[in-house]
């Protein structure tokens, strides 16, 4: 699809002038601003495409929405960042969300379906819902996991939390917040075992197999970079054979990680690298160690042993003093929050070397019986998913809140 130009001379208007009058009152606007909002967002708007092809989708997104069938007003999304914005960041945004509002007077959408990142979405949420637009939040703001003093403000700026995750559905029915469980779109398309094994096989031999997930932001890969390597150095004294492939996300992070790697004394012997092809180095490995996020749920989805981690930036006691305030999750990693115990080891977050991710790793892979026992919990949860189709079940709800007549 095409993208909104600014008029000639004023880029900070991009996307607020009118380019199609017949579009006003009838269009949607999805608002995405980091790439897992522009995964999540590509196939709702490809299956609203499918069943409304004359519907005007428009979003501040990114490259798989625009394929989708969007029309990008603005790209986001290429330097999201985690945890608390800078200066420059929050008035960047400021900016944005009132340019998004001059777009959302003229063109007045039947409904604003803001992706994720509820810091950056709010703040356009109250803009919609002020002008009477309905509000379908795309992926559920994790209130269940800290901050709940958040669901005052969620009550009042949507209409319609669509979850990806089962138990979330209660967890805002029971605080007043219209919500549905849609299941999440890793479960959707079913994996293809033979292409998978074909694609594993050519990554080679070795014993055991690691895989290694580091993130994707330069900040996550500051922290656990270098703790990956050190395991995989000290794995390697215990299992000479041992063999690792870090999956990264992108081929610019690939880059990213070999540059770093010069600095932290060059990869090990045994250790390589491949972009965009996670769901292979999955299937070829025997164990994953794993930054904690997303990415835990694409390891489970085949039933994958896994140890997960995240590098903390802050100390032991500014951790405890937020966690007695803010955070209300025993667990963070994915399959033990939906297993409500620790199924997969966690050390989230981890404020040490690489010597607990190396007990950790060596515990499971010394003993099959802890492995299979892992896999099989981890098979529990994907049967939580089987039967839901994330992209489907959001249309169906976008089409429920904004009127839509299904064709």
């Amino acid at each position: 699809m095409s993208r909104l130009t600014p008029p000639a001379g004023s880029p900070s208007l991009v996307g607020v002038s009118v380019t199609d009058p017949s579009h006003i009152g009838r269009c949607l606007l999805f608002t995405a601003f980091e790439p897992s909002g522009d995964d999540h967002a590509s196939a709702v708007i490809a299956e609203l495409k499918h069943r409304h092809p004359d519907l005007p989708i428009y979003a501040w997104g990114g490259p798989k929405m625009e394929r989708a069938g969007a029309t990008i007003v603005e790209p986001t999304g290429h330097d999201a960042v985690m945890g608390m914005p800078g200066w420059r960041k929050i008035r960047e945004h400021t900016f944005i969300n009132e340019r998004i509002d001059g777009w959302m007077r003229e063109y007045r959408p039947i409904a604003h379906i803001p992706v994720d990142s509820p810091a950056a979405n709010f703040p356009i949420c109250k803009a919609a819902k002020a002008r009477g637009i309905k509000v379908i939040h795309l992926v559920a703001p994790q209130i269940w996991a800290w901050g709940r003093w958040r669901i005052r403000k969620l009550r009042r700026l949507t209409d319609m939390v669509l979850c990806l995750l089962p138990f979330e559905e209660g967890f805002f029915l029971n605080r007043g917040v219209a919500a549905r469980f849609i299941g999440h779109p890793l479960f959707d398309a079913p994996l293809n075992t033979a292409e998978l094994d074909a694609r594993a096989a050519r990554l080679g031999p070795g014993s055991p197999r690691l895989a290694m997930m580091p993130g994707s932001r330069p900040k996550e890969l500051e922290g656990s970079w270098p703790l990956l390597l050190d395991a995989f150095r000290a794995l390697k004294q215990a299992f000479p054979a041992a063999r690792a492939v870090v999956a990264a996300t992108t081929p610019t992070v690939q880059r990213d990680l070999e540059s770093r790697a010069v600095q932290l004394g060059g990869l090990p012997e045994g250790m390589s690298i491949i972009a965009g092809d996670a769901d292979a180095v999955i299937r070829w490995c025997d164990l994953a160690l794993v930054k904690s996020g997303t990415i835990t749920l694409q390891i489970a989805r085949q039933t994958k042993p896994m140890v997960t981690f995240y590098k903390s930036t802050s100390s032991r006691v500014v951790y405890r003093s937020v966690r007695l305030v803010a955070v209300s999750t025993k667990y963070f990693t994915l399959p033990n929050i939906l297993a409500h115990r620790e199924i997969v080891p966690e050390l989230v977050p981890h404020f040490g070397g690489a010597e607990e991710i190396v007990a950790a790793a060596l515990n499971l892979l010394q003993s099959p019986e802890k492995m299979e026992e892992q896999r099989e919990e981890l098979a529990r949860i994907v049967e939580m998913f089987r039967g839901r189709d994330a992209s489907k079940g959001a249309a169906d709800a976008i089409e429920e809140v904004a009127g839509l007549v299904p064709v």
